[in-house]
């Protein structure tokens, strides 16, 4: 099991945009932090109100956005213009490639999100894209599963053998998952504190767990966690 602390992970800060990046992306390399598993990237990005990333391109990877709190706003060469809000995912598989636009959708309030690439189980397909909206009070005590290979319990799908799931935990609950054998989890704190194999993990703060048949996550307070199922 290895802790990655929110504090370790590399920053960016342009002004409009304030990035933490948990592995190498853009000018931040680590060698020791290139990804885990088919996990490729995980950003958590702040952008100010009425700015964003203008048009850019994408190719082979599976992009995964999920938003914290605000609102962003999507464009893209497929023709999909959407707004992304809290409870929703979104899903861009690049293939042959795209290009895309996002920008915070508000004039007057941050949008914070998390952005997470996936490398596909294959190269050179045809892009697409996919969104929807989640009730996350059903993650109360529950994993609630967001993304996964074959779109199986409303989950949108993903072009990789991958499950994304979220949990949500309050003061002194507890949430178990079982890891089938072979498989690998990644775990995202998103809000709040829990405690998972003896460490206190914070908001921003990662787990990462191989070989593991099951990890409890118990409550410090209120939390919310990201989890990642990979092969």
């Amino acid at each position: 099991m290895e802790i990655r602390r929110a504090t370790e992970r590399g920053h960016a800060n342009h002004g409009w945009l304030d990035s933490y990046h948990t592995f190498s992306f853009a000018d931040y390399y680590d060698p020791n932090h290139m990804g885990f598993r088919t996990l490729r990237v995980v950003n958590e990005d702040r952008v100010q109100p009425g700015q964003g990333f203008g048009t850019h391109p994408h190719r082979d990877m599976e992009i995964l956005t999920y938003v914290l709190e605000g609102s962003l706003a999507h464009k893209d060469s497929m023709g999909n213009g959407s707004v992304i809000r809290p409870g929703d995912a979104q899903r861009m598989s690049a293939g042959t490639g795209i290009t895309h636009s996002e920008f915070n959708a508000s004039d007057s309030n941050l949008v914070h999100f998390l952005q997470i690439w996936i490398l596909p189980d294959r190269q050179s397909s045809p892009p697409s894209y996919e969104q929807r909206s989640f009730d996350l009070e059903a993650a109360s005590g529950n994993w609630l599963l967001l993304a996964s290979s074959d779109g199986k319990k409303g989950s949108i799908s993903i072009h990789q053998d991958v499950s994304v799931m979220v949990g949500r935990i309050g003061e002194s609950e507890s949430l178990d998952f079982t890891l089938q054998a072979g498989r690998h989890v990644f775990v995202h704190v998103v809000r709040g504190s829990v405690r998972a194999g003896g460490h206190t993990l914070d908001a921003g703060d990662a787990l990462m767990s191989s070989g593991e048949p099951a990890v409890r996550f118990e409550g410090v307070d209120k939390a919310e966690i990201l989890l990642f199922d990979l092969a």
